[in-house]
């Protein structure tokens, strides 16, 4: 609904010139509220009532819940058609149209819902981040921060001198941050697609936090980026806590946090029960124990573990639940 005036026609248009592609489009509401099979069926309702054989491309116009549902319907429709990414929000261009990971939500769970399916293509305008509001920008910008600190430290100091310039929708600095996004997502996917070997689970510095405060918090009150940006910082504080990296390291991270207009504290009323009920659902955990990725070392060292002090975890979630 959001991306559907803007971009919509000129899609429909340019895909149907010639003549030799039936285009037919349905517009979905936006934002993690309505990410649910509930809302997604009706992308499989037009497909079956427009007899839609298995040649047909899925095409994903839009942010990263478009992108996450389109996928999703494209790998169920007659066990998987083709599908192809068209993200219009720095999350989605730097994030989740990368990598093949679909689904929906549950009420129990973010992302509990999906499957692993990989777009045949993903086509990236970055122009039209000009249309993005100044909260959606700054949402994405969580996770090019988050590539900075688990394996690209250039990346992290080069954002430190330039955010003022991606705040600012500069057209070179914003192709440089995303192109440089897309670089470190392909390398980690192509390691571990199916996150069997840990590799890839690295991407998801922050979530475990950050999901449980979008959970408390009601899907699409807060954006996905916002929710990591703090979770980012919560893991931070428990790596600085366990000896893994300096205080000096993690002052930066909150102040890139800052300086990117993102959230660093939890959401009034949140409580350390609230996250530990809401985290122990989380898909990291392993045979009932709770997984984390966590910084480690030096600026771009990370690590995903079990082996964390559960008292040090109780001190980060008080310092920043307050009970």
């Amino acid at each position: 609904e959001t991306i559907a005036p803007l971009y919509l026609d000129k899609t429909v248009k340019a895909l149907s010139e010639g003549g030799e592609l039936q285009v037919e489009s349905v517009v979905l509401p936006d934002g993690e509220s309505f990410k649910t099979l509930d809302v997604l069926q009706a992308v499989w309702d037009k497909a079956l009532k427009s007899k839609m054989d298995r040649g047909t491309t899925f095409v994903a116009l839009g942010g990263g819940v478009i992108g996450d549902m389109t996928g999703f319907a494209a790998s169920c429709y007659q066990r998987g058609v083709y599908f192809v990414q068209v993200p219009t929000t720095v999350m989605s261009q730097v994030d989740s149209s990368v990598g093949g990971k679909t689904g929906v939500n549950h009420p129990l769970g973010k992302n509990m819902i999906g499957a692993f399916y990989q777009p045949q293509s993903v086509i990236i305008d970055s122009d039209t981040l000009a249309s993005l509001p100044d909260r959606e920008l700054a949402s994405g910008f969580s996770e090019i921060i988050k590539y900075g600190l688990i394996r690209d430290a250039p990346l992290f100091e080069w954002l430190e001198v330039n955010m003022d310039k991606l705040l600012a929708r500069d057209a070179e600095a914003i192709a440089y941050a995303v192109e440089r996004s897309c670089i470190n997502k392909a390398e980690v996917v192509a390691a571990d697609e199916r996150e069997t070997n840990d590799i890839r689970a690295t991407l998801n510095l922050g979530h475990t936090f950050g999901h449980a405060i979008e959970n408390f918090a009601g899907y699409g009150v807060w954006l996905h980026g916002e929710a990591v940006a703090t979770g980012t910082i919560m893991a931070a504080d428990l790596s600085c806590r366990m000896g893994w990296i300096e205080e000096d390291l993690y002052k930066r991270i909150v102040a890139i946090m800052e300086k990117s207009k993102l959230p660093t504290k939890v959401p009034e009323g949140m409580t350390a029960a609230d996250f530990m009920e809401l985290m122990s659902v989380d898909k990291k955990v392993a045979a009932g124990k709770l997984r984390l990725i966590l910084l480690k070392g030096p600026l771009g060292g990370c690590v995903v573990t079990g082996d964390f002090d559960p008292e040090k975890l109780q001190e980060t979630l008080l310092h920043f639940c307050g009970k």
